[in-house]
């Protein structure tokens, strides 16, 4: 074989590898369609499958995975997280809150600013609706306490996740139960009425 079209058959025996979903928030940070606000420390992007009518994600340009990787020396940038959300906060007309999953998805340390409607055609499952609405969501201002006081955020355990996702479905803003999400979804329209 010729020496000179080896590569580009090697290139085709062995295209390369596509990166793992759960690390495609570092591509969406550099994205200036997903990117709503940025700072030198941090950027706020789009969740590109929102679950509410209002959903953004606030990352680190440092790189950090997890809250379980934040320590002492952190404080200062959740804080900033903090005042990142506040600026939000004035911004949109919508209620909303702040926090981070228990047990992340995506590899990289994030924070969702999410309105409390919950409206969205991407909160299909049950997981979704109770990643954000039971305690597996972790309030902004219990994750800075947290750090502050232990210097660590404590990891959730298993037993715990499985609970909280097999959760029973309520409304987040009434008592009402419904049996399945097409109900649930039904029901929250008549919230924002």
């Amino acid at each position: 074989m010729n020496k000179r079209l080896l590569p580009a058959v090697q290139q085709s025996i062995n295209p390369k590898k596509p990166k793992h979903w759960s690390l495609s928030l570092l591509d969406s940070m550099k994205d200036p369609d997903s990117i709503v606000k940025s700072t030198e420390k941090l950027v706020v992007i789009r969740d590109k499958y929102p679950k509410a009518k209002v959903h953004y994600l606030i990352l680190p340009h440092e790189e950090i995975s997890s809250i379980y990787k934040l320590n002492h020396s952190h404080v200062k940038l959740i804080e900033d997280f903090g005042q990142m959300y506040k600026k939000i906060q004035e911004d949109e007309d919508y209620s909303l809150k702040a926090g981070f999953h228990a047990i992340p998805s995506m590899q990289r340390l994030h924070m969702h600013i999410i309105s409390t409607d919950m409206i969205s055609p991407c909160l299909k499952t049950k997981i979704h609706w109770n990643s954000f609405t039971t305690e597996f969501f972790l309030p902004y201002d219990d994750v800075l306490r947290e750090l502050k006081e232990n210097g660590s955020i404590q990891k959730m355990t298993s037993e715990s996740h499985k609970k909280l996702m097999s959760t029973e479905l309520q409304c987040n803003q009434c008592s009402y139960k419904p049996k399945n999400m097409p109900q649930l979804k039904e029901h929250l329209r008549s919230h924002s009425i």
